[in-house]
């Protein structure tokens, strides 16, 4: 990758931590997709997504934490069982192909739950311990295995099951992000694998970019219009992985 293109990968990466902080989310499906357009191979995108995804989600749970949203009551059985899996998801090494269309998929499906985001439902009830360990030890795994925090599945299950707010599950989701981006990328390093150079240049985008978005999205800031961006970005990024080998 030559130096222009550098620039412009760091850009892009600064815009996506800034957009997806706000809603709560480290920016793991957005970068995969940037860094797919610029034609990054798939080894390079598993784990530099995952050491973004720390930076972002790290300064994000502290923000929503910082303005009153998080609760541990709903954290926690979603992310007992998630840890350990998404350990194993990131130990994983799956052939390319198979891990592009994985990738493709997700981000598919991250795009589907831009595009039909909903407010706030009108009342939440608590989720079922038995449901939520399930649920959390699934996208635990699938978070590892992708390189992705699983944010992009929790925050729309909490919606749509009423199980919490928006800003609530914005906090809770950029924690569990956090703590499955560490034990995805602890798994992906124990299978002797390396990080490559790329993630630490591009930190400081994703730092600066993470910031300013988490610290505005934990208060007051309007996401429809970004999300139908973010989501048309996805889709493209996701056709392309799926569709051409």
């Amino acid at each position: 990758m030559d130096f222009a293109h550098l620039i412009f990968l760091f850009l892009a990466i600064g815009v996506i931590a800034f957009l997806y902080s706000s809603v709560g989310h480290a920016g793991a499906s957005g970068y995969i997709a940037v860094m797919t357009l610029f034609g990054l191979s798939t080894a390079t995108i598993r784990p530099t997504a995952l050491v973004l995804n720390i930076l972002v989600a790290l300064i994000g749970s502290f923000q929503f934490w910082r303005a009153g949203h998080f609760s541990w009551k709903l954290f926690w059985p979603f992310a007992l069982l998630s840890v350990p899996t998404a350990y194993f998801g990131g130990y994983l090494q799956l052939p390319a192909r198979v891990l592009k269309i994985i990738i493709g998929l997700v981000l598919l499906f991250s795009a589907a739950r831009l595009f039909f985001r909903r407010g706030d439902p009108p009342a939440v009830t608590s989720p079922p311990l038995p449901a939520a360990l399930a649920v959390g030890a699934g996208i635990g795994f699938l978070s590892g295995l992708t390189g992705t925090g699983g944010g992009i599945f929790l925050t729309p299950l909490l919606l749509f099951s009423n199980w919490a707010k928006t800003k609530q599950a914005s906090a809770v989701s950029a924690l569990f992000i956090l703590v499955n981006s560490i034990a995805g990328l602890a798994g992906f390093v124990s299978a002797r694998q390396s990080i490559p150079v790329l993630a630490f240049i591009l930190s400081a985008a994703a730092i600066i970019g993470g910031a300013i978005g988490s610290y505005l999205g934990s208060r007051k800031f309007p996401v429809r219009t970004v999300s139908i961006l973010l989501a048309t970005v996805l889709v493209i990024a996701g056709s392309k992985l799926i569709f051409t080998r």
